[in-house]
């Protein structure tokens, strides 16, 4: 099964219309995934046999104009990561709170996988984890400052910090596929910074490419799907994801007396008040108890 993270950033107009064509043809094809639409473009994936994919990409060609091909990851799984098919409209396709930043109109330069050793090992460069700090906590490049972000809607307050310091250094920015980087790059040319890269094609684009003697990449990459994290040759990695607050977790996690499967983790045990605690046991007991019996529970991931 192939499993396909893609994006453009374009003027779209008619994003509900856009959205109801691209969901039914995702049904016809028989995918599984999520694609989110917005007035600045497209930004999804989807997972299934590679000749349906690519019946969705010739459609999304034509239907938006171009003739170029889209940025896509392509990856494999034994079974799909997605357990239904969903597009739907946003406000913007990577939530930076900051819809006014439109990376088809201008962004950061973008540095090829090959190149990228190169720059992050140049002393005046500045390197940047665009990502959340979940995600930097299971793997990152050495050296990368991690702006403690929960959310990518935090960014431009940790932007607009590092602005004050100076505009000078040059940035080498990255993020897992690309797309949150072609916003971010953004940002800090409108901020003033005038030497702004990013790496083309996101984290996984540089595992795909960089030969293993030459990989910089430390630790594991967070992915939004079912697999959690993957390694550096591209296989599910070590970690599992609380069901409580979603985030990854280590086998130290697991072995927390504050870790309860599907009820709370180490990293959200203070967050969650006694009674979201009681109904996540509760829905905890109906998953097993349907288990069990060999029904699936209503609500539960299957």
């Amino acid at each position: 099964m192939k499993v396909v993270s893609f994006y453009r950033f374009l003027d779209l107009e008619d994003p509900e219309t856009f959205r109801d064509e691209l969901q039914a043809l995702c049904d016809e094809q028989g995918l599984l995934g999520t694609i989110l639409v917005a007035s600045e473009g497209f930004n999804g994936t989807l997972a299934g046999p590679e000749i349906a994919v690519r019946a969705v990409f010739d459609w999304l060609r034509e239907r938006i104009g171009i003739s170029d091909d889209l940025d896509a990851r392509w990856t494999e799984a034994g079974e799909a990561p997605f357990r239904r098919m969903r597009v739907k409209v946003k406000k913007e396709i990577v939530t930076l709170g900051r819809p006014d930043i439109l990376p088809h109109k201008r962004t950061g330069q973008h540095v090829s996988p090959e190149k990228w050793n190169e720059l992050i090992e140049h002393p005046d460069v500045v390197v940047i984890d665009t990502r959340n700090h979940y995600e930097y906590e299971v793997g990152t490049f050495p050296g990368a400052i991690d702006p403690g972000n929960d959310s990518f809607r935090e960014f431009p307050e940790f932007a607009k910090e590092l602005a004050g310091q100076s505009t000078d250094r040059p940035l080498a920015m990255f993020c897992t596929g690309g797309i949150r980087c072609e916003k971010a790059t953004a940002l800090m040319l409108e901020l003033g910074f005038d030497e702004v890269y990013h790496l083309q094609g996101g984290i996984i684009n540089y595992l795909e490419s960089v030969p293993a003697e030459e990989n910089r990449w430390q630790g594991e990459c967070f992915v939004f799907d079912q697999r959690v994290a993957i390694d550096r040759d591209l296989a599910e990695g070590g970690y599992v994801q609380c069901h409580a607050c979603r985030r990854p977790l280590s086998v130290e996690d697991l072995r927390s007396p504050d870790y309860r499967e599907g009820v709370s983790c180490p990293r959200c045990v203070d967050e969650t008040d006694e009674d979201r605690r009681a109904r996540l046991e509760e829905r905890r007991r109906q998953v097993a108890l349907a288990a069990e019996r060999g029904e699936a529970h209503i609500g539960a991931k299957t």
